[in-house]
């Protein structure tokens, strides 16, 4: 025996996959028959936006905020998604957008950042720094790359990316963001550029326990280089003066244990600073 309220929620589904712009007069009274007696076989479905009603993409918009807030990521995108693909006029499609990447976000999915790179990278390709979202978009794009961030021993593929995002964020779109973004940017900035730093450390402090000091010196020099304001330096100065120590380059290691002692007086290497600096101050008035 056929179901004939099965039936006719098949025919409801198949109705509301029809894209909406080419219904017309006859097929939407069907969907309204269908729906009455979907309703009357006892169906309780969620109450469907016509695409072509007045303000309907306002509520979908509010319909994704509120499953976003609920964090319904998938109800939410659904309905920006709806947004994106069927209202190209549509003033919020912009926001749609960003509400797609941010369901993405609270996923927090590996497949999940894959598709909110490309849904920021069409953004960006689409809209230009000037739109009021682009700072955002840019922001976002970096962050994606920032949450995948791995420990310091580990790849820095995904660090390297969000430095570069983060850098073309203050570069093209700062001038057009808010101040409290600027400021988070360069916060995020500066952990990423650390993080790198903290990973150049550990090899050069291998080498410096290996006892291999020109290695060292080469990779603590490096840091300094590409990342002078590195919040950790201090470690950095300790262990390259004294790799310089060790190879009897005292003039060259004195400067480094200074800096040391002036940039970081509450630093954990502060009393052997102090006593190296001594050490070579002997050393170089007996050489004389």
């Amino acid at each position: 025996m056929v179901d004939e309220c099965a039936v006719q929620r098949s025919m409801t589904l198949g109705l509301r996959a029809r894209s909406p712009r080419r219904l017309r007069p006859v097929a939407v009274a069907l969907a309204m028959l269908t729906l009455a007696a979907f309703s009357a076989c006892g169906g309780n479905p969620e109450p469907e936006v016509p695409f072509t009603a007045e303000g309907a993409d306002t509520l979908l918009f509010e319909r994704g905020q509120e499953a976003l807030a609920a964090e319904e990521w998938a109800t939410a995108r659904e309905y920006f998604v709806q947004i994106r693909d069927n209202y190209p006029q549509s003033e919020l499609r912009a926001n749609a957008r960003i509400g797609v990447v941010e369901t993405y976000e609270g996923e927090g999915s590996a497949t999940g950042f894959v598709a909110a790179l490309a849904e920021l990278r069409e953004f960006l390709r689409l809209y230009p720094p000037t739109h009021p979202l682009g700072p955002e978009a840019q922001y976002k794009l970096g962050m994606v790359y920032y949450n995948q961030m791995r420990r310091p021993e580990r790849d820095q593929s995904e660090t390297r990316f969000a430095v570069e995002e983060f850098e073309r964020f203050m570069q093209t779109y700062s001038e057009f963001s808010t101040a409290e973004l600027i400021d988070e940017v360069r916060s995020k900035l500066r952990e990423a550029r650390d993080r790198l730093s903290d990973s150049s450390f550990l090899v050069g402090r291998y080498y410096y326990r290996a006892n291999y000091f020109p290695g060292a010196i080469s990779r603590f020099r490096e840091i300094l280089d590409e990342d002078p304001a590195y919040t950790r330096r201090d470690q950095v100065y300790f262990h390259l003066g004294d790799s310089l120590a060790q190879l009897n380059r005292g003039a060259e290691a004195l400067p480094y244990f200074e800096r040391l002692v002036e940039e970081f007086p509450n630093t954990e290497f502060i009393e052997d600073a102090n006593r190296r600096i001594a050490e070579l101050k002997v050393a170089m008035d007996l050489d004389r």
